[in-house]
């Protein structure tokens, strides 16, 4: 995965909105959205850590999806676990509330 995708990972694992991290950051929410857009565009060096610091990840990370030549998010929780979040992210919203609303269904049982 790419900068983009690690970044929606990112975003969706701490549960923070674009907006939020805006503010954190520092960057332009408009910025932010170029970022993970349908054609998205690469931050600058300096946007990059500004990103990672307000996400409390490394730049290495949302980069190359590594950290310390570990996946972050894998190394925290089970492979399957990771296989569904991985998935859930490059899925569109409605795509992801499906599986949001069976996850539940199925937890529910």
């Amino acid at each position: 995965m790419g900068f983009r995708e690690n970044l929606k990972v990112e975003l969706q694992f701490a549960g923070m909105p674009v907006k939020e991290l805006a503010a954190r950051s520092g960057i332009k929410k408009k910025t932010l959205d170029s970022y993970l857009g349908a054609n998205p565009y690469t931050p600058s060096a300096t946007a990059a850590v500004s990103i990672a610091k307000a996400l409390g990840v490394s730049v290495e990370y949302l980069v190359e999806g590594t950290e310390n030549g570990k996946n972050r998010l894998r190394s925290s929780f089970p492979q399957d676990i990771q296989d569904i979040v991985q998935a859930a992210a490059q899925l569109n919203t409605r795509d992801r509330q499906v599986v949001l609303t069976l996850a539940n269904t199925l937890r529910k049982r």
